[in-house]
């Protein structure tokens, strides 16, 4: 009964919110799937982050996945010039395609490169699902231009014709920590997809073997392990930025707290999307 009545005041206090603007977290909990998730894993997320010394919920979080090592990682900080946390890693249900990028519609593969959360999707028929920006400026210019695909998310369920299923209760999880990024202000949540893990070796040797007489495939991972290495070493998100071509250029985030405040805030992302370098912008 105790139970029952706190979670009706928990929910309570999203719902009753009569002549005031609706928080982000208020519009999402409204969808049934949703809050049904919400009701079930808020509580666990927040004693799992508390057993780790995390400040629950995160203001800030970072997600990468690695296709061909089917993980997929969500780290997180609470302030814009902390270094970045893991949080958990989670397995990666199906794969389609084979390593490298996305180029076309219909290929069936999954992207790879730098992207951000640009849709939340409550009623996705594969459950709960994050849209990426896909195709980014990179896509665009390197792939099919008239038909470069679309549509590619972090869902629910287990089946995949180029996304990245989790399942439905791992799902839940990445989610309601994503909401609550939003709702706390993180407009542009990263979104980093590697081949391979670069520091297992066994998948960087398949990777080389499979793509050995590919020289753009392997300029292109050269660039992706760029920004991989320098998030290892300090984990700060790198600024990424692009060339007229559409190759990516990796800049060192030196720690600055303006420079900080552009990336966690998503500022470069928006920027990026319009070409534009944020280090020579004022927020």
């Amino acid at each position: 009964m105790i139970k029952k009545v706190l979670l009706t005041s928990v929910l309570c206090g999203l719902f009753c919110t009569v002549g005031f603007a609706q928080s982000f977290l208020q519009q999402q909990i409204q969808y049934p799937v949703f809050q049904a998730a919400y009701r079930q894993k808020d509580s666990i997320l927040r004693k799992e982050f508390e057993a780790k010394g995390l400040a629950y919920p995160p203001r800030f979080i970072y997600i990468r996945s690695f296709k061909y090592d089917s993980r997929l990682e969500v780290w997180v900080k609470n302030n814009p010039i902390d270094t970045f946390t893991l949080f958990k890693s989670y397995r990666i249900c199906a794969l389609s395609g084979a390593l490298g990028p996305k180029r076309q519609e219909g290929d069936y593969q999954v992207p790879e490169g730098f992207y951000y959360i640009n849709q939340f999707e409550p009623r996705s028929v594969y459950h709960l699902a994050l849209g990426l920006n896909y195709p980014n400026f990179s896509d665009r210019s390197q792939g099919d231009k008239a038909h470069p695909g679309s549509g590619i998310y972090i869902h629910g369920s287990c089946v995949t014709v180029g996304c990245i299923p989790l399942t439905d209760s791992k799902m839940d999880e990445v989610y309601i920590l994503a909401v609550h990024a939003r709702n706390l202000g993180q407009d542009y949540i990263p979104v980093h997809i590697f081949p391979v893990d670069f520091n297992n070796k066994h998948s960087v040797s398949f990777m080389d073997k499979s793509n050995a007489d590919d020289k753009a495939n392997r300029q292109f991972w050269g660039r992706l392990k760029e920004a991989f290495d320098d998030f290892n070493t300090t984990h700060r998100l790198p600024l990424i930025l692009f060339d007229q071509s559409g190759d990516y250029v990796i800049k060192e985030n030196n720690g600055s707290e303006e420079l900080g405040k552009h990336i966690a805030s998503g500022l470069s992302l928006q920027m990026l999307e319009e070409h534009k370098d944020p280090t020579l912008q004022s927020q």
